[in-house]
């Protein structure tokens, strides 16, 4: 990577985490010669910590995926160059839009939420998504998942002092709306259409995005012109930015950035 005119890499933060999640991601990438951005969705641009004490708070419970998609396009579109797209979990979607509008050099999705049309009823799926979106609750507030909903959709096979920690350095309030939003229109990928290279992340222990839902999200697209990549991590869950071994993960993208050519 030349470091003279170094490409940048948009990270795109998933739902219930803070931002943060990707500091040592930009170390790591800014070492290797990028030039790296992992701005915060809208209303959350402050430690986990506050955002916590402000729940339930209105102004994110509006939010919809509409807003955060073209929050993340309108970033996507000041750059001198179409950036790198990294994104986890609803982050990894919108990374899959946005190459959609072609508005990406790549795009890497981990643990993505998937577009409208592919669902899974795994179990651990249901159980880890029903409290997110929150039916029969109003969606004037926030949802927080509780320390056990955080223990078994993110940070499952984890010690549990490591799970604490976890929790208190990234779990923050959401909307329930863009929630529900991903199953919607709104979420939509056209699945023929040709595009940038993309790759397809995930961890064979996630509870939230189980491996199984990444596959049929990778499977689904059928441009024979374009690359489209698919990876799977063992043992990994969707605490994957942060969960020891992450470092694995990034040098794999490493190399794969570099074989595209981008």
């Amino acid at each position: 990577m030349q470091t003279e005119n170094p490409t940048t890499i948009l990270f795109i933060t998933g739902a219930f985490v803070s931002n943060k999640c990707w500091d040592e991601w930009k170390a790591f990438f800014e070492n290797k010669g990028f030039k790296t951005l992992a701005p915060a969705w809208p209303y959350k641009d402050a430690p986990a910590e506050v955002l916590r004490k402000r729940h339930p708070d209105p102004q994110i419970a509006g939010l919809r995926l509409t807003q955060l998609i073209e929050h993340f396009e309108n970033i996507a579109k000041k750059l001198p160059e179409k950036p790198i797209l990294i994104g986890h979990s609803i982050g990894g979607l919108i990374a899959q839009i946005l190459l959609q509008r072609n508005l990406a050099a790549a795009a890497i999705a981990i643990h993505s939420v998937p577009p409208q049309g592919i669902m899974t009823f795994k179990f651990s799926f249901l159980k880890a998504g029903w409290g997110p979106l929150g039916f029969f609750t109003s969606t004037k507030t926030t949802f927080m998942m509780s320390f056990s909903q955080w223990q078994y959709a993110f940070t499952n096979g984890m010690p549990e002092e490591w799970q604490e920690k976890a929790y208190y350095e990234s779990a923050i309030p959401e909307s329930k709306l863009i929630v529900r939003d991903t199953i919607t229109s709104a979420a939509k990928v056209d699945f023929n259409a040709p595009h940038k290279p993309l790759l397809l992340i995930a961890g064979s222990t996630d509870h939230t995005i189980p491996e199984s839902l990444n596959y049929s999200n990778y499977k689904k697209y059928s441009d024979k012109n374009s690359v489209t990549d698919f990876k799977v991590f063992p043992d990994r869950n969707h605490f994957v930015l942060n969960q020891p071994g992450w470092q694995e993960i990034a040098v794999y993208i490493q190399d794969w950035i570099e074989k595209q050519h981008v």
